[in-house]
């Protein structure tokens, strides 16, 4: 999940080299927290939101193949 994750950001900032994403683990669920440069929060929520739902979606659709819950949580 998190390999994903950084894989779909780096390919839409312009600074691929600030793209982090930490990963706590629960029992039926895993929160990623996504982490970009300033300069491309733009770029990964997208107008209206909507890269950023299209991101959560497929890492959730991901998960579910686990039989797990994914949550994306991008911070700045």
């Amino acid at each position: 999940m998190k390999e994903l994750l950084e894989i779909i950001a780096k390919s839409l900032v312009d600074h691929p080299e600030d793209v982090s994403v930490s990963e706590v683990d629960g029992e039926q669920s895993i929160i990623l927290e996504l982490r970009v440069h300033a300069d491309d929060m733009g770029k990964v929520i997208g107008k209206q939101g909507r890269i950023a739902k299209s991101i959560r979606t497929v890492v959730k659709a991901a998960a579910s193949k686990e039989n797990r819950r994914a949550v994306v949580e991008i911070i700045q």
